[in-house]
């Protein structure tokens, strides 16, 4: 039974809060100046074109480990440089970078004055981090950035690695090659991610982002240069799924000069990953390639092999326009299966990684094109305009299998079993038959956007309003094979998915004072669903039909928040949105052509919080949350354990926590001059519970934890670079224990889909060797180094084991 805590949380969460905050006065009133005239000898001020300072720049001496951050102000200082000439690279968050060379003799001060220029046509030009500043002082809400820097010392297989060095955020790597994303955020189930707004370079990229919002094609990390991560008000921006978060990854732009990278992975099961990739600027035009080949043998149980290919064009049509364009093509071979072991296989330890149906086969090929436009109306008003396009053809032939308590072989086994035929329960039998789940899908749309400066009631605003218009249509066959591992047979269903929609949004910040912004914003959702079901099994008789029916969700989606920063080190955000997420059409419309009027996904979602660098080396963020859905929809069959499929509505559901993420450079606060040693901690704790009666099986579920939402997950890591190019990290992962169903179940079900599944803790351990002169970086990476043997999923139907001990190494060359 487990206990409802609401009021406790949020006591200890304002505790925390206000225990910080006072913390900030006492130490921001008594903090002194680092600065040592007679140590200095370069400091100067970045700013923008326009003149404003931009705050918390990265500053860098190019060969060494020294470096500086700006203030708020825009100002840094260097100290302790030896005489000579140093190459100093200037960086910030939605700026180009910049270099420059200086010279210290004798110690005299340098002062330099750097004036930053914006990136171009960011293609697309939507990014959800609204400021550029270390502290995301105008961003509404608890907001998060990972770098190509930070991609680089993590090495990650899989993406999900890269994303769980955010608070919030839970992963299950159910699938461990990182192909399929299955992610949550403050307690929200990671199915498929399908409660999360995922986008790249600002375009949603789930097959029908409405109607079918599963991640069944991911962006690989290994082209990324950096991902977003947004979990307040600030969503309205970006439906429809405004519920639990945006995740934007980011993708290279076009550089100002010729440059391009090789990068080669290799690893055990034959495991690669090959990257080249080469951008320039000729002329007005900008232009950058990317080309990415990865597969394996064995990577845990899986084999696979993929190809993508991407190129972004920037064209600089005259000084108020500005034209981009981006293509890509991915295709993707893999055995990937819903099949996992059954409770007796995996107490046995025999077959964590065994191909159970070794002529499954998922084949996904993606086609798209974006084209963005950015016009300058005038020094205080900007229209952007992206139109976007895709298509996915995902084929999916999976073998059909049988499990039961008493062991019956089916009619059609094959005679081929995993398991023990003489335990109740403790066999799979794998039948002489193949489902080929054939699906394709194509997405369009439309939406400018005008970003407008403004001064009403005689204070500075600033105003984004725009509208999208949005098409997607899936076309969804099964075909019954009669043999295990045919990919023809019989058509057995056969139906069209259609989804209109359109979207209105405005969102309004008011700079009420210097210390105060004020944001307010409104989102208007319709979306228009149809269902046409062509043929289909009645009765076990499968014949052709004329069934059409439609579902319509209209919903306006209000959101507000606030920065108020009290000193320049200090940035207290927080906000009050309403989350939304529509129906899949799927479940909407039944499979007999019946309109269910499901309403969309519904809840309250409040944040508080504060991010604050009271010393350059030292930066914490404490946020207290808390979503109260009064309509959550819960996937049952595959996604629970339960038999034949379809979604439950959980009614109210409520998700609670804090989160905490600090970044604590030691070797600054020692004054170390030739060695860099961080340390940083992710920690997030997240009460999710059913909020209100409802019966099952006789139970009262009232104050049962949700599935697969476990209460901690600590993410935490030490970081060491030195002068001479040698470097490594140190990552551990615990995520605690997890319920997979309603009733919170602790025992193991035979088949393995149901039961406790215990907290685990993974370490990874990567080194790096960067030889500046050869403009190389060698690493070497171990995942899972203690090896530890972990329960992963228990879904789709069976247990999926998280990934063992994992060596890989690598090479790259920058050009």
């Amino acid at each position: 039974m487990q206990v409802f805590i609401s009021k406790p949380i949020w006591r200890v969460g304002v505790l925390c809060f206000f225990f910080l905050i006072g913390s900030i006065r006492q130490v921001s009133a008594t903090m002194p100046n680092d600065r040592n005239e007679k140590e200095e000898v370069l400091r100067g001020v970045v700013l923008g074109t326009s003149g404003e300072p931009v705050p918390f720049a990265n500053v860098q001496v190019v060969g060494t480990i020294k470096g500086a951050v700006a203030d708020a102000e825009g100002r840094f200082v260097l100290s302790d440089l030896a005489n000579g000439r140093y190459q100093m690279k200037f960086s910030a968050v939605g700026y180009r970078s910049v270099t420059r060379e200086v010279e210290i003799l004798n110690g005299e001060i340098q002062e330099l004055e750097i004036i930053f220029s914006e990136m171009g046509v960011n293609m697309p030009e939507i990014t959800i981090i609204s400021s550029k500043d270390r502290l995301f002082s105008k961003t509404p809400g608890s907001v998060n950035y990972i770098d190509r820097k930070e991609l680089d010392k993590i090495n990650p297989i899989s993406i999900a690695e890269a994303l769980r060095r955010t608070p919030g955020v839970n992963v299950v790597e159910d699938e461990l090659t990182g192909m399929r994303l299955s992610m949550g955020i403050r307690g929200l189930d990671p199915n498929m991610s399908r409660s999360v707004l995922i986008l790249e370079d600002g375009v949603p990229v789930a097959l029908n982002p409405y109607g079918e919002p599963e991640m069944y094609y991911t962006p690989p990390v290994d082209r990324m240069e950096g991902m977003e991560i947004l979990k307040g008000s600030g969503q309205i921006l970006y439906g429809p799924r405004t519920v639990g978060g945006v995740v934007n990854f980011i993708t290279a732009n076009p550089p100002e000069s010729a440059q391009g990278r090789v990068n080669i992975q290799g690893g055990q099961g034959g495991f690669f990953s090959g990257l080249l990739n080469y951008g320039n600027t000729v002329g007005n035009t900008g232009y950058h390639i990317s080309l990415l080949r990865r597969s394996a043998d064995n990577l845990g149980p899986t084999s696979f092999g993929l190809t993508d290919l991407n190129a972004k064009f920037l064209f600089d049509l005259n000084e108020r326009s500005e034209l981009g364009m981006k293509i890509g093509v991915y295709d993707e071979t893999s055995n990937a299966t819903y099949i996992g072991m059954n409770q007796l296989m995996f107490e046995r330890g025999e077959n964590d990684f065994d191909h159970l149906a070794p002529d499954d086969r998922l084949d996904v090929r993606r086609y798209s094109l974006s084209v963005s436009h950015k016009y300058k109306l005038s020094d205080r008003a900007r229209l952007r305009t992206i139109a976007y396009g895709y298509t996915t053809e995902r084929n999916w032939s999976r073998q059909d299998f049988a499990v039961n308590a008493t062991n019956t072989a089916p009619d059609d086994w094959t005679g081929v079993f995993w398991g023990d035929l003489d335990v109740p329960g403790g066999a799979i039998f794998m039948r002489d038959g193949t489902g080929n789940r054939d699906r394709s899908y194509e997405v369009a749309g439309v939406e400018p956007r005008l970003e407008l400066e403004h001064d009403l009631f005689q204070v500075k605003n600033e105003l984004i309003t725009g509208v999208r218009l949005h098409y997607e249509r899936g076309f969804i066959r099964r075909v019954n094979g009669t043999q295990a591992g045919v990919r023809s047979g019989e058509l057995v269903e056969d139906e069209i998915r259609t989804g209109h929609a359109f979207s209105a949004y405005f969102q309004n910040t008011t700079n009420v004072t210097n210390k105060l912004d004020v944001n307010v914003g409104l989102r208007y959702e319709n979306y228009v669903a149809e269902r046409d079901i062509l043929r289909r099994p009645f009765a076990g008789v499968v014949r052709d039909t004329v069934l059409v029916a439609t579902n319509v969700v209209s919903e306006f989606i209000p959101g507000a928040g606030f920065n108020f920063r009290p000193v320049s080190q200090v940035n207290i955000f927080g906000g009050v949105h309403r989350g939304f997420a529509p129906p899949r059409v799927q479940d909407a419309i039944t499979g007999d052509g019946e309109p269910l009027e499901l309403d969309a996904e519904s809840s309250v979602n409040i944040e508080l919080g504060v991010r604050t660098q009271l010393f350059p080396w030292l930066f914490v963020e404490l946020a207290g949350f808390r979503m109260d859905f009064s309509n959550q929809i819960i996937p049952v069959a595959q996604s629970l354990g339960g038999s034949g499929f379809g979604v439950v509505n959980a009614g109210r559901t409520i998700h609670e926590g804090v989160e905490a993420m600090v970044n604590f450079e030691i070797s600054r606060l020692l004054k170390w001059e030739k060695v860099n040693l961080f340390y940083d901690a992710n920690i997030t704790y997240v009460n999710s519970v059913f909020g209100e009666d409802r019966i099952i099986n006789d139970v009262n579920v009232k104050g049962f934890r949700t599935p697969y939402a476990p209460e901690w997950l600590v993410n935490t890591a030490l970081t060491l670079e030195t002068e001479m190019g040698l470097g490594g990290r140190l990552t551990l992962n615990h995520v605690s224990e997890q319920f997979t169903d309603q009733l919170n179940t602790i025992e193991p079900r035979f088949d393995g889909r149901i039961g406790l599944m215990p907290a685990f803790t993974t370490v990874d351990a990567t080194l790096l060797y960067d030889v500046k002169k050869w403009n190389s970086r060698f690493n070497l990476t171990i995942k899972n180094l203690t090896n530890e043997r972990f329960i992963a999923s228990r879904r789709p139907e069976g247990i999926r084991m998280g990934l063992p001990r994992f060596i890989t190494a690598g090479y790259e060359f920058r050009f």
